[in-house]
């Protein structure tokens, strides 16, 4: 079973909805346009409840089945949200707004969703309930924790739950899954390390907390180096280091950095915490310096249900064919607020293919309007194959 006739009919529609909100991006919960079009158009398509200001601002729409004897219900999830950085790609629908850009594809995923919902409103060919859940705040405002601790779960009796990500590099038309953790959770810290400033040609009156810094960094290396299991993964990354001079003569008083730590065991993650603290901390007392750090924690690993994705992986294969499911991948990296709704329910996190395109959180990223019939089929295979018709 390829792309479905009728998504492949709605395919320019689709793209007019995914280009709308591309040209009107929204940050975290804030998102009155992109939550306006959701509603209006899923109250179009007849869904059967469309109910707002759930997580703040996120919206669930509710759709039977022809045949709703089966007391079983499937979420399917898609981001809203927007990044806060300026848009380069050049395009006719490009960001209207200063400092906002849909640099991570949310607009696509949105798009999609709307797509399977009307083709789901239209011919109810399930025996149980869908419930269409659109997201804010998944960059960095945890969104997806937001509407689970409303309450949604329970609220609309959810029983599994699916979500899907585009990645840059994958061909279109192609997919990714794998079980088990697949993303890692994304921790960051906040370090200042202290000394006594003065005139950088009297350090012997000073206590300079640049060589201390520097020696920090570094020696927080060894977290991954030296306190992991080669076999396992953690990624400690300092990412900024600002003085509190920018004077070229003045020994500063203070050295502020900023990072993030990366693992996909809970395990480890408690003791790259421990460590980053205890590496600075005895590191800054070395040089006769203070740190005060502020450790906090981020979004959880993104770990997938088993079952789930390897229903997600047969499923795929029967929208892209053999050969175009990427099962069992290494898991990566980047963090992704949909953990929260796993570690709520059983379901899965997949990726499809954008093709050649820039990377996501780049300028000139772009979502790949060919990759959208794929991704609406491959939602709507899933609840017709969950919940097949009596």
């Amino acid at each position: 079973m390829p792309v479905k006739n009728r998504l492949a009919e709605l395919h320019d529609e689709i793209t007019g909805w995914r280009r709308e909100i591309h040209a009107n991006p929204e940050l975290q919960y804030d998102l009155p346009k992109t939550t306006a079009l959701v509603e209006a158009q899923l109250k179009a398509f007849g869904v059967d409840e469309v109910v707002t200001g759930i997580g703040k601002s996120g919206i669930v729409g509710v759709i039977r089945g022809k045949t709703n004897t089966a007391d079983r219900c499937v979420g399917l999830r898609a981001d809203m949200d927007a990044l806060p950085m300026n848009e380069e790609t050049g395009l006719a629908y490009a960001s209207q707004t200063d400092g906002k850009m849909h640099a991570c594809g949310h607009d696509g995923h949105t798009a999609m969703l709307l797509g399977t919902a009307k083709y789901l409103a239209e011919t109810r060919n399930f025996d149980g309930t869908v419930c269409v859940i659109f997201q804010p705040a998944e960059e960095g405002g945890a969104g997806g924790k937001a509407m689970v601790d409303d309450g949604m779960m329970d609220r609309f009796g959810i029983e599994e739950v699916y979500g899907m990500h585009n990645e840059p590099g994958l061909p279109v038309g192609e997919f990714g899954v794998a079980p088990g953790p697949i993303m890692a959770a994304a921790d960051d810290f906040e370090i200042t390390i202290t000394g006594k400033g003065g005139h950088a040609a009297q350090p012997h009156n000073c206590i300079d907390p640049t060589p201390a810094t520097c020696a920090a960094v570094m020696a927080l290396q060894t977290v991954s180096s030296r306190n992991v299991d080669p076999l396992k993964q953690v990624v400690v990354s300092v990412c900024t280091m600002k003085t509190s001079s920018e004077a070229s003569n003045v020994i500063p008083n203070s050295v502020l950095l900023r990072g993030t730590v990366r693992t996909l065991d809970e395990g480890i993650r408690d003791m790259a915490e421990v460590r980053v603290i205890e590496i600075v901390q005895s590191t800054a007392a070395a040089y006769g310096c203070t740190a005060h750090i502020e450790y906090h924690r981020g979004y959880p690993v993104t770990v997938n249900h088993e079952k789930n994705a390897e229903i997600a992986a047969e499923i795929a294969e029967a929208v892209a064919g053999q050969g175009r499911v990427h099962y069992g991948r290494p898991p990566r990296m980047g963090a992704e607020d949909f953990s929260y709704m796993l570690l709520s329910r059983p379901g899965a996190f997949v990726n499809i293919g954008n093709g050649d395109t820039a990377k996501v959180h780049h300028p000139k990223y772009n979502f790949n309007d060919e990759a959208i019939p794929y991704g609406c089929s491959f939602f709507a295979e899933l609840v017709e194959r969950r919940m097949p018709a009596a």
